[in-house]
């Protein structure tokens, strides 16, 4: 058996092992080939001069995830009656918290496409084929209805200048975001020095919030918890937890675009490509390293009760 071109069929049958892939009936095969998809995708996005190590990038990435991804690209049963189970109530949930108006179109418009009604070339054209493994799958899924929600508006409002809740939602997308979504990014060459700024910026303006902002962003983002589980944690009301949330994000985005424009000399224009390289392939952002606990951040969790489950 041969893996696929840059994966050592040594290391493709370790991953595959550890993804549980068997679980959903996804053959050694199929598994090796979302590896590969997955790691030429991470090098095209890097600039020529980087170099990406196989076994690490892979090893790095939500394999079980990953799996259950290509088990429902594949129309398996099992699997797909697990991802709606799971995924189905986060999706609707972020769906209504980005566009409480149309969240249920916005929903069932995504799960229509992630199971993927047409068939080219004898194969299923599931949006799932998008989805890489660098980010949690149920953050991939925000991003990708974030996205899309700006698409829609900027197609409804070619003409208007955004409003400032569609700023807001923006930012949401670019600390949501990772991996997938539409691809309307720029060149690769580009598109990858704007994830190398816009990490660096996002990194540093994640370091320079409060404590507690710090732990409900990583909370939602992160740790895909409800806004109800942080108020719990937090000992806050949900509807505080959500104003605290867009109070966060709006100073995030304005702490990141300060950064882009001082540090790395982009201009309006440039920074705007920043945001959208990001909206179409976040994977370079690990929400776990960004969102990594802090001391202050474990002292804050040493303090505040965990309530979540209860």
């Amino acid at each position: 058996m041969h893996a696929p071109s840059g994966v050592e069929p040594a290391l493709a049958a370790r991953l595959y092992e550890q993804s549980n892939a068997g679980r959903w009936r996804v053959s050694r095969e199929q598994f090796e080939a979302a590896l590969a998809s997955s790691l030429t995708n991470a090098r095209a996005a890097a600039s020529a001069a980087a170099s990406i190590d196989a076994e690490r990038y892979l090893s790095a990435l939500h394999l079980e995830d990953l799996a259950l991804a290509v088990a429902c690209g594949d129309g398996d049963e099992g699997a797909w009656e697990h991802f709606i189970a799971e995924y189905r109530p986060l999706m609707a949930r972020a769906a209504m918290a980005i566009d409480p108006a149309g969240g249920s179109e916005l929903g069932d418009s995504l799960h229509t496409d992630l199971f993927g009604l047409q068939v080219k070339d004898g194969a299923r054209q599931s949006l799932f084929r998008y989805f890489h493994g660098r980010s949690k799958l149920g953050t991939w899924l925000r991003a990708v209805l974030s996205q899309r929600h700006i698409d829609k508006l900027r197609t409804s409002r070619r003409h208007e200048p955004l409003p400032n809740e569609d700023e807001e939602k923006a930012g949401a997308a670019s600390v949501a975001a990772v991996a997938g979504g539409a691809d309307s990014s720029p060149p690769a060459a580009d598109r990858a020095r704007f994830l190398a700024a816009m990490r660096e910026s996002l990194a540093s303006a994640v370091d320079g919030l409060e404590t507690r902002d710090r732990l409900r962003l990583a909370c939602y983002y992160g740790q895909d918890m409800t806004l109800a589980a942080i108020g719990r944690m937090t000992r806050e009301h949900e509807a505080t937890v959500s104003r605290q949330l867009a109070r966060t994000r709006r100073n995030l985005r304005a702490a990141i675009e300060t950064c882009l424009r001082d540090r790395h000399g982009l201009d309006d224009a440039a920074i705007h490509e920043c945001f959208q390289s990001v909206a179409g392939d976040a994977g370079m952002l690990d929400l776990d390293e960004l969102f990594g606990p802090s001391e202050g951040d474990r002292s804050a969790r040493s303090t505040v009760p965990d309530r979540s489950r209860e």
